[in-house]
């Protein structure tokens, strides 16, 4: 637009206005910078002659209309999307512990159908039943044990065979493995927001816009229970960034001394942990007099 005057420009040829944008604001900011430069638009469905008031109401019925369409076809899109996750069918690349599989009892599309139709998928879980567990067990960490996400990379990095990943555990993946809700089972759409006006850019809608499936749809890693429970840690540890506990100080302290804590096994009482080359079984909860004697005991290892 803005060479449309040295270029000597003096009229733009549209079939419609809705072939300059759908929504009527864009097409206004258009007509408006190419007026100021002295160039006219003409729409190809315009009558020829009569009031320039009469030309302005056409215009701007079309306009009106074009939007509305416009509104009419995302509605429709939206529709069609719940739709999908009520049926429990996945949208997007599968999580982590999941692989996604063409659902054998999905409806056969209607003919006549516009459009490349594409198999609906449901998520079961990954031929690698490690990744079950791995994913389990970093949302353990984070229910039980309140762990930042570096501290839970640690943890799943000192033992790759057992939590395996393709190149390398990152902050993004194992928070987002967290906060995923498909980790209950159920299917959840519109959980993020893309349209936002900033490239490559998405925010997280609020939960009350999220659709769930009515019931679980593909196999559980955690139950919707501690999936919440969860989310609860979460939004503490970032609420306050000196938020901790004991084991978060045997971590640590472990950690000074290039030392790895690691589960081994627990039960509703106790957890077996192996700290570099030693296993100690801890009670749940940790008392801060426990964990300091630990600690203490971290000061002898050569």
């Amino acid at each position: 637009m803005d060479q449309a005057g040295p270029m000597g420009v003096t009229h733009v040829l549209a079939e419609r206005s809705d072939r300059v944008a759908r929504a009527m604001l864009t097409s206004l900011t258009v007509e408006h910078h190419l007026e100021k430069v002295g160039v006219e638009v003409v729409y190809a469905n315009e009558a020829v002659g009569g009031t320039e008031s009469g030309r302005l109401r056409t215009r701007r019925y079309s306009q009106v209309d074009a939007e509305i369409y416009r509104a009419t076809l995302l509605e429709m899109s939206m529709g069609g999307q719940i739709q999908h996750a009520i049926n429990g069918w996945n949208h997007g690349y599968p999580p982590y512990p999941y692989i996604a599989v063409v659902d054998e009892d999905a409806p056969e599309p209607r003919e006549g159908r516009f459009g490349v139709t594409r198999p609906k998928k449901k998520l079961a879980p990954h031929p690698d039943s490690r990744r079950f567990n791995a994913a389990r067990e970093l949302c353990r960490l984070r229910r039980e044990e309140h762990l930042r996400g570096g501290d839970i990379i640690a943890v799943l990095e000192a033992d790759p065979d057992r939590y395996p990943i393709e190149g390398r555990w990152t902050y993004n993946l194992v928070e987002g493995l967290i906060a995923n809700p498909k980790l209950t089972g159920y299917q959840v759409y519109n959980r993020k927001a893309s349209r936002t006006g900033r490239a490559g850019y998405t925010t997280l809608n609020p939960i009350s816009q999220w659709v769930w499936s009515p019931k679980e749809v593909h196999e559980p890693v955690v139950s919707l229970e501690e999936w919440k429970a969860a989310q609860e840690v979460t939004a503490g540890l970032r609420a306050s960034k000196d938020a901790g506990g004991p084991l978060l100080r045997i971590r640590a302290a472990a950690r000074q001394r290039g030392l790895t804590v690691t589960v081994v096994n627990s039960s509703d009482t106790h957890t077996l942990y192996r700290i570099g080359d030693r296993k100690v079984a801890l009670p749940n909860p940790l008392p801060q007099v426990l964990a300091q004697q630990i600690i203490d005991d971290l000061g002898g290892t050569p």
